[in-house]
């Protein structure tokens, strides 16, 4: 490929990308959208992160059935009571990541 090949793949990337955000955004940024409907969506984040962490948390890959021992599951408990009682984002991760990886070296 081309240097303009290259250069007409990453234009067009980035407006893939920008694009479908940027529309709305624009639309929508002048409008009164009704109460119900900003509610609804505060709950897409959580739908979002729920549909990611559930197969990571529940599945198991080798036979393919939900499980609750997995270590995974194991360590996402006290990491969430930790999160949930600090609020502290960057804690949480250093506690989960070290809880994973204690609970990797010793079980």
């Amino acid at each position: 490929m081309s240097v303009n090949d290259y250069l007409f793949l990453f234009i067009g990337m980035g407006l893939v990308t920008y694009l479908p955000r940027a529309i709305p955004l624009l639309y929508l940024s002048h409008k009164k959208m009704p109460q119900g409907l900003i509610d609804w969506l505060g709950f897409v984040p959580v739908a979002v992160l729920s549909a990611l962490l559930a197969p990571i948390l529940f599945i198991d890959t080798a036979s393919a059935t939900v499980t609750f021992g997995k270590l995974e599951f194991l360590v996402a408990i006290p990491t969430l009571i930790f999160a949930v009682k600090t609020r502290s984002l960057g804690g949480t991760v250093l506690v989960g990541m070290f809880l994973y990886w204690l609970a990797g070296t010793f079980l």
